[in-house]
């Protein structure tokens, strides 16, 4: 069976990069842009980073731009935005597909291991979204697709996936959902 220490990604000046460089860490996947309603979560993100870098969490940041173009720039300013605009210091990766032909293999890997369960109901955008996915396309939700920015997979220590959040997730639950895996 796989784990995510199978794949290799590219960073920004497309390198391959294995994952198993974090074997052993618990960690955050995260498709991500920088003109999103959930950019803001980057605060978030960087938050937990901070509290929980140095206990074997890590989070890779994967821009995407397929959601209502939402991340056009180069992967260089991508990178810029977030440090100058949230203080990012965790691992972003070079831009990439989540779905489709084009979408790269680890999340082709991560949507097979955890499919789309609902956005949190809680959430005042999950009407929002709700609406206007089922327009595009009318059976979205019983397909794992990735369904917009900021949706995250939660690995543990043996490079499984053991969750899925969707980016109307609160952020505290993400956060203690981690923090179990610790």
């Amino acid at each position: 069976m796989k784990t995510i220490y199978d794949f290799s990604v590219q960073d920004k000046k497309q390198n391959e990069v294995s994952l198993r460089q974090y074997e052993g860490q618990v960690l955050l996947v995260v498709n991500t842009a920088s003109r999103c309603g959930f950019t803001p979560q980057y605060e978030a993100l960087e938050a937990m980073y901070a509290r929980l870098h140095k206990r074997g969490f890590e989070i890779l940041d994967f821009p995407c731009n397929q959601f209502g173009q939402q991340a056009p720039e180069s992967d260089e300013e991508l990178t810029q935005f977030c440090q100058l605009n949230y203080g990012t210091q965790f691992p972003q990766f070079r831009k990439v597909e989540v779905n489709g032909e084009q979408a790269i293999p680890l999340f082709k890997w991560l949507k097979e291991q955890k499919g789309f369960e609902g956005f949190d109901e809680d959430n005042q955008l999950t009407p929002i979204l709700n609406e206007m996915l089922s327009k595009a396309d009318s059976d979205f939700a019983s397909k794992p697709d990735i369904k917009w920015n900021f949706t995250k997979f939660l690995i543990d220590r043996e490079g499984k996936v053991v969750k899925r959040f969707e980016p109307t997730h609160n952020m505290a639950d993400v956060e203690r959902e981690v923090e179990k895996l610790l």
